[in-house]
């Protein structure tokens, strides 16, 4: 029983650095993609957080609305905005196309 009460304050150190990781990799990461990977799971593990600080229900905020809503939507405004870089570049290669004949 005293090897579970000495692991507890071990685990909490790591998932409480492993957050401040996750959060300046998230910050300082030059790609968006791996940017919002690296915020989602964060956010699960801001999860995990809130599960051990016992507060069940903004744990499950957290799931639902911080890491579920709001990484789905990261994601889709990922994709739109790769979808117009990637119209844009079409139409001004054509532009350049005709612009040479």
């Amino acid at each position: 029983m005293e090897t579970v009460t000495l692991l507890q304050p071990v685990f909490d150190t790591l998932l409480g650095l492993a957050l401040l990781w996750l959060a300046w990799r998230a910050l300082a990461s030059p790609d968006l993609f791996k940017a919002i990977v690296l915020f989602i799971t964060f956010g699960l593990l801001m999860v995990l957080a809130w599960v051990r600080l016992d507060a069940p229900d903004v744990a499950l905020a957290e799931a639902a609305i911080g890491t579920g809503l709001t990484g789905a939507l990261l994601l889709a405004a990922l994709t739109r905005l790769n979808s117009k870089s990637d119209a844009k570049s079409v139409h001004e290669k054509e532009q350049q196309r005709k612009a040479h004949n």
